[in-house]
């Protein structure tokens, strides 16, 4: 498992761009083996609130594959 951040509730220490083309599955399997707490697959081009979520890490899905990768 990767390595967490030292602040409670903390974004765990992980590489992003390694997501990208990944399928969707493994994309969400390996953020939760990493240790982030909640994982959001959107569709291209959705509307999603501004709110930051410590510990949520967001994909962009597109033709089951990972596009886009961010934190929040």
């Amino acid at each position: 498992m990767a390595s967490r951040s030292d602040l409670p509730g903390g974004n765990p220490h992980d590489d992003l761009d390694a997501y990208l083309g990944l399928p969707r599955d493994e994309a969400e399997r390996r953020a939760r083996e990493h240790g982030w707490t909640t994982v959001r697959s959107l569709p291209p081009g959705a509307v999603v609130t501004m709110e930051y979520v410590v510990g949520r890490l967001n994909f962009t899905v597109d033709g089951g594959t990972v596009r886009r990768c961010w934190l929040g």
